[in-house]
């Protein structure tokens, strides 16, 4: 047993050196056929590397915004509901919020938002069509916010609807590179607004525009006042659960309520929606399951490709050598030895171009993490390794065939 454990190991390693060896005597022949590898492996682990950054930065904007909210609103965020009828809803008004917020018993917090679109100076720097979130001072109290420093406006200057604003981290970044921002003075729209907090890294680079760190948060009656405009009269009602186990039976009050604010008859439809988070997640699982299948169909594509390629060169390798196959045969080589050394040269060949891809995709996703995020996992170096010694077993197998089962006789009149 340890005998023929020893022969194996000695064969794999007289294969893996005629392997190299064959591979040096030709270089560029080899490096022609590993390139369908190269590009299978770079693009498997750049579009994991891009995906997993994306999906880490897409549930950290979440998280930062709460699993238990619903967003009563007068827009539907994913439906089948005709666009025309969900313009001529009624407006949801601060009266009804009011009324709303009086008769609700679950929620944990209930706040009012609405929005703007404005550009934010400071002294010579500016930055332009910034989200302008208006709400009171129960709005923090639906999310999970974290402060870099300073706090949230209070409820006086809610009420007091008193020119206060708490900046998102890349706002600050922006406007405050040196990290000063604490009770300086930003003009929004020609009035000015004392900074009583700023956000630490709460977004996502999914969430674009509705990524907290790039949104100013001033009181709801201050942008009223200040941003008045039938487009703006329209508020959202942000609803916290009490727990996340609570969120459902929170929505069903939440739709009981409005009908009664509204009211609303038994035999008339919502005209609202209670939009949640899990709408989002469902669709933006959709787009990355579909960029997924892409990136599996282009990378199966181009390792179909390469493994073709290292077939052929797998075919030809073993008609120039049909001399070496019947000497070594004629000393006494076994099938298994002959199949062994074409497999491990095929597999060496793969492994290599899977090593170079793997190298081409940590660099690309350098580059790429500069514009959107991007996490190198482990999982996806070992899977690159395994999908490259596979791809290398599985073309070399009909040419290790072929050259295992040559009679040494004709191989050694082979000419």
């Amino acid at each position: 047993m340890v005998r023929n454990i020893n022969l194996f190991l000695f064969e794999m390693k007289e294969g893996f050196f005629i392997a190299l060896q064959s591979i040096r005597a030709n270089k560029a022949r080899s490096f022609l056929t590993m390139l369908g590898i190269v590009i299978g492996i770079s693009s498997v682990v750049s579009m994991s590397t891009a995906i997993k950054g994306i999906d880490n930065s897409f549930q950290k904007g979440i998280s930062s915004l709460g699993t238990d909210v619903l967003y009563l609103d007068k827009w539907a965020w994913f439906s089948n509901v005709e666009f025309w009828k969900l313009r001529n809803r009624k407006k949801i008004t601060m009266e009804q919020y009011e009324k709303f917020k009086s008769l609700a018993v679950l929620p944990l917090a209930v706040a009012p938002v609405t929005n703007s679109r404005q550009t934010v100076k400071f002294e010579n720097s500016s930055v332009e069509n910034i989200f302008l979130n208006g709400s009171n001072s129960d709005y923090v109290k639906t999310t999970n916010f974290t402060f870099d420093m300073g706090r949230f406006y209070n409820d006086i200057e809610s009420k007091a609807s008193r020119e206060v604003a708490v900046i998102g981290s890349e706002i600050s970044k922006k406007l405050f590179p040196r990290g000063d921002a604490l009770d300086k003075t930003i003009k929004i729209g020609g009035i000015s607004y004392r900074i009583v907090g700023v956000l630490s890294e709460q977004g996502s680079f999914i969430l674009g525009s509705f990524n907290p760190d790039n949104q100013v948060f001033i009181p709801i009656g201050t942008i009223f006042k200040h941003f008045a405009g039938d487009m703006f009269s329209t508020i959202t009602i942000n609803i916290r659960a009490q727990s996340p186990a609570l969120v459902q039976e929170t929505k069903i009050e939440a739709e009981g309520v409005m009908r009664k604010v509204r009211g609303l008859s038994a035999e008339e439809e919502n005209d609202f929606s209670i939009n949640q988070q899990e709408g989002l997640m469902d669709n933006y699982n959709k787009v990355v399951g579909v960029i997924q299948i892409a990136g599996l169909f282009i990378t199966g594509l181009s390792l179909f490709v390469g493994a073709i390629g290292i077939m052929n060169i797998m075919f030809v390798s073993v008609k120039e050598r049909t001399k070496e196959i019947g000497v070594r045969k004629a000393i006494g080589a076994k099938r298994r030895a002959i199949l062994g050394q074409f497999l491990m040269e095929s597999a060496t060949i793969c492994l290599m171009g899977g090593l170079v891809g793997l190298v081409i995709a940590v660099l690309l996703s350098l580059v790429i993490n500069r514009f959107m995020p991007t996490s190198i996992q482990v999982s996806a170096v070992f899977t690159a390794i395994g999908i490259s010694l596979l791809t290398g077993v599985l073309a070399g197998l009909a040419p290790a065939y072929t050259a295992a089962k040559m009679d040494p006789v004709d191989a050694l009149r082979y000419e």
